[in-house]
């Protein structure tokens, strides 16, 4: 097995993220998406850093394991959250710590920006494995619920 590295996604990294963000929404809402509307998502984001960042895990010239980074700015804080979003392991490569190395990148990432105040994720509420794996990693539960209307998806 070749070593782990985590880096900022690229261009030519469109096609793996759009199979593992299809493949998230399959297993974690039962959703097919529209591979084209998530294409042009992905590359919107990879074309302008302002929406978001992705990274990707790599073992050797193989992407394991993605995340995503949007922003939420803090009046309160004046700083940035960043909201961890679109994970995925390949489901061969889970329990490696693929998603701690992710994580823990991200992390030194944050914590080194002087303009990043903490970060963030939602999770399912029934999805206890996930949020075991965050509260080992040092997040806690927040005091808020999220509410949404999705004009695209709709409500799962």
């Amino acid at each position: 097995m070749s070593p782990l590295t985590i880096r900022r996604a690229r261009s030519q990294d469109v096609e793996v993220i759009v199979e593992f963000n299809a493949r998230l929404a399959q297993e974690t809402e039962n959703r097919t998406l529209d591979r084209s509307v998530l294409s042009g998502g992905v590359s919107a984001l990879l074309k302008d850093q302002t929406k978001g960042m992705y990274y990707v895990a790599m073992e050797g010239t193989t992407a394991v394991g993605q995340l995503m980074i949007t922003y939420e700015w803090s009046d309160w804080r004046n700083g940035t959250f960043w909201w961890i979003q679109s994970v995925y392991v390949h489901a061969q490569h889970r329990g490696k710590g693929i998603f701690r190395g992710l994580y823990d990148h991200v992390l030194a990432e944050a914590k080194s920006r002087a303009d990043v105040v903490g970060l963030r994720l939602y999770v399912d509420r029934h999805n206890r494995t996930a949020q075991e794996t965050y509260e080992r990693l040092g997040m806690r539960k927040s005091e808020y619920e999220m509410y949404d209307l999705d004009f695209v998806l709709g409500s799962p």
